[in-house]
């Protein structure tokens, strides 16, 4: 397991940005301090949740260096892992292979495995049931999806079942994940991944730290979208 030793982060080194915005600097090592350090959420944790928004960017050299150091402070590969399960699902193929690329450098001896595919059945009105018992009801976009593509109303629910609770992550720091990865994007849809943090255990620290995490992927926008989703009102 690669264990790298703390490295300056390379914006608050630039000398360019020391000269020319000392008020910029100051103000993004604080962000940075939130991240780095213990607090409502572990240090290592925080550093996966940047991990993994980098990797949506395709900001591979950060994605890296965060999870290196996730890993020095005590990430197992396992917790690192869930971030390639829950980009599968939140974002696509793409990034969840750029993630893969990512945990095979800092866990070389324990990213890849093999493992046969496991069949899985659906029941007839699972999808529904558990889309109601998630968001309260069936969201439009789902229902659509159950009328018109029962299959891939199935293929939904697997895919956000296993990425909430089949991870090695508890199901509020899988969450919260989710609302560092929206809110890096903007996404209006943190709103729904808050709510079910709440609901899963997490508290108001939490999410305005899982939000910032998003900060040094996305600027200071990726706070305003994380907090005003924390205030809207839920509903799926």
């Amino acid at each position: 397991m690669t264990r790298d030793a703390p490295q300056a982060n390379p914006l608050l080194s630039s000398g360019r940005l020391r000269f020319n915005a000392p008020k910029t600097v100051a103000g993004y090592a604080r962000f940075r301090k939130v991240v780095e350090e213990d607090g409502a959420l572990s240090a290592s944790l925080k550093r996966l949740f940047v991990a993994a928004a980098a990797c949506t960017k395709g900001y591979e050299a950060m994605a890296r260096r965060e999870l290196a150091q996730a890993a020095t402070a005590g990430l197992t590969s396992e917790h690192a892992a869930a971030a390639m399960t829950i980009l599968s699902s939140s974002r696509g193929e793409g990034a969840a292979l750029r993630f893969a690329e990512v945990l095979s450098v800092t866990y070389p001896d324990d990213a890849v495995i093999e493992a046969d595919e496991h069949p899985v059945e659906v029941e007839e009105g699972e999808a529904e049931g558990n889309f109601i018992k998630y968001f309260g009801t069936v969201p439009p976009s789902l229902r659509l999806l159950l009328d018109l593509v029962p299959t891939g109303a199935d293929a939904y629910y697997l895919m956000r079942e296993g990425t909430l609770s089949g991870t090695a992550l508890e199901p509020a720091h899988a969450e919260l994940l989710l609302v560092t990865v929206l809110a890096a994007d903007y996404s209006s849809w943190a709103s729904v991944h808050i709510d079910g943090a709440r609901k899963a255990g997490a508290t108001e620290a939490q999410i305005a730290e899982a939000i910032l995490c998003a900060v040094p992927v996305a600027g200071l926008s990726a706070w305003v979208i994380g907090a005003t989703a924390m205030e809207v009102p839920k509903g799926g």
